[in-house]
């Protein structure tokens, strides 16, 4: 098992050097060129770049979902490089959060019990007071005893964005967390997350294409090609919308 580094209080996870390679020969594709970069605990952070930029990777291969071709992944200050599967696993299960497009609810439980799922699995109490700040701040009350099909998409997606906070894991991975939302059910997550951050501490990298999702960060990653390429302190959305049309005009010159 690989030994904890001393962490850096100000970081919760670190890429170094990162490359991800799939496929051989002439189909050899590069989805992350040797990324460096560092991801401030307590802060949102956001991931944007055009298709096929290697963000989606990126976020991948930071939350131990995919393993790297090359480079390090630190998290909390444990290198993830010499984790067997099963302390990977423990380490998923206890220290990250999830929200991805697919919501992989349970469908057999109920909307609290695929809420609380991740701390009964790791045999831990549920904070009754913090599991009532998500739900009210998702707007889930009065659905808690219904499955998954009796949900609509946007309240699976919001189940899934409650069960990923409520164990305040050490980061949180999110992937198009409002994709499947109406725009008031969106600003209503983002501002919780927004919360999250800014009243407890949570530290959550968010990987979308909306500038004004972006906007709710505290800093924008902009990849391209595989390679960090720019990012924004405090963006606008009107800043990052700019800065996403430099990139769609070079890659039509390309």
């Amino acid at each position: 098992m690989a030994a904890a580094e001393p962490a850096d209080p100000d970081v919760v996870a670190s890429a170094v050097e990162l490359t991800k390679v799939y496929g051989s020969g002439e189909a050899v594709v590069t989805a992350l060129d040797g990324v460096s970069v560092d991801f401030a605990r307590g802060r949102l952070t956001a991931i944007m770049g055009p298709s096929g930029s290697g963000k989606s990777t990126l976020m991948h291969c930071m939350a131990a979902l995919d393993r790297p071709t090359s480079g390090r992944i630190v998290i909390d200050g444990q290198d993830l490089g010499g984790l067997r599967d099963g302390a990977l696993t423990a380490l998923r299960r206890d220290r990250l959060g999830f929200v991805f497009q697919a919501y992989n609810l349970v469908p057999t439980l109920t909307a609290r019990e695929n809420i609380t799922l991740p701390l009964d699995i790791a045999g831990k109490k549920v904070d009754q007071a913090w599991f009532d700040t998500v739900i009210d701040a998702v707007g889930l009350r009065e659905r808690l005893s219904h499955r998954p099909s009796q949900l609509s998409g946007g309240q699976q997606q919001r189940a899934a964005c409650a069960r990923a906070l409520v164990s305040r894991p050490s980061i949180v991975f999110a992937d198009e967390p409002t994709g499947n939302l109406d725009s008031r059910a969106s600003v209503g997550i983002l501002q919780f997350l927004r919360t999250s951050v800014d009243e407890f501490g949570q530290s959550i990298v968010m990987v979308t294409h909306d500038p004004g999702a972006a906007a709710f960060a505290d800093r924008v990653l902009f990849l391209a090609d595989g390679s960090i390429v720019d990012e924004l302190s405090s963006p606008s959305a009107e800043a990052v919308l700019e800065r996403m049309k430099g990139f769609e005009v070079v890659g039509r010159r390309s």
